[in-house]
């Protein structure tokens, strides 16, 4: 892993090469311009709510902010990666947002969706067992200098190949998830006293 992405990613995070940011950032486009990526649903290196895992029904995309790009910005667009897998998994592939400030809600659905490392084009719940070890999630988001020509249902290659070159800024924001081994309440349970 290069030097400038170990010093962008959490000391704790895996170091790992095969991410997108590796791949078409660099570390003059880190945070270029004041982009910064944040949500309201998690601080940087925070823990995601199981509301936006596979822990629990109706699970959603979180919600995501970012600031103002630098000027010649076309597009902006987000990949999230699980760098604890050997190969990064890919959780989220989007494209086709506008070059200014902005923000998916929690659980919309965004312009341009590519295909998970599932196969599908959605927000890949985060499925973890439940005695193994927390995973880190890289949320990565990257200014483009073009409008991208990708139809929806891309792959993560097929994006990587259209960004390659055209990123002039990008920023990074880590969450981690370990899911719980405590059983869930059920408050009409017989069993139940108090």
């Amino acid at each position: 892993m290069a030097d400038w992405l170990k010093s962008v990613l959490p000391a704790d995070c895996p170091p790992h090469s095969g991410l997108m940011l590796g791949r078409a950032g660099s570390d003059k486009a880190m945070d270029r311009g004041g982009l910064k990526l944040s949500s309201p649903a998690f601080g940087p290196g925070g823990e995601l709510d199981p509301c936006f895992t596979a822990d629990e029904e109706d699970a959603v995309a979180p919600p995501l902010e970012w600031t103002a790009p630098p000027p010649g910005t076309q597009e902006l667009a987000i990949v999230v990666e699980d760098a604890t897998t050997d190969d990064p998994a890919c959780h989220w592939l989007v494209w086709g947002l506008p070059g200014q400030k902005g923000k998916l809600l929690e659980g919309e659905v965004p312009p341009r969706v590519g295909k998970n490392s599932l196969g599908n084009s959605e927000w890949m719940l985060p499925a973890l067992p439940k005695d193994g070890p927390a995973h880190t999630f890289v949320f990565q988001l990257f200014a483009l200098d073009l409008p991208l020509t990708l139809m929806p249902g891309a792959t993560r290659e097929q994006l990587l190949g259209e960004m390659d070159g055209h990123v002039i800024a990008a920023s990074v924001l880590t969450a981690t998830y370990q899911p719980s081994d405590e059983e869930d309440w059920d408050e009409d349970d017989d069993d139940f006293e108090l």
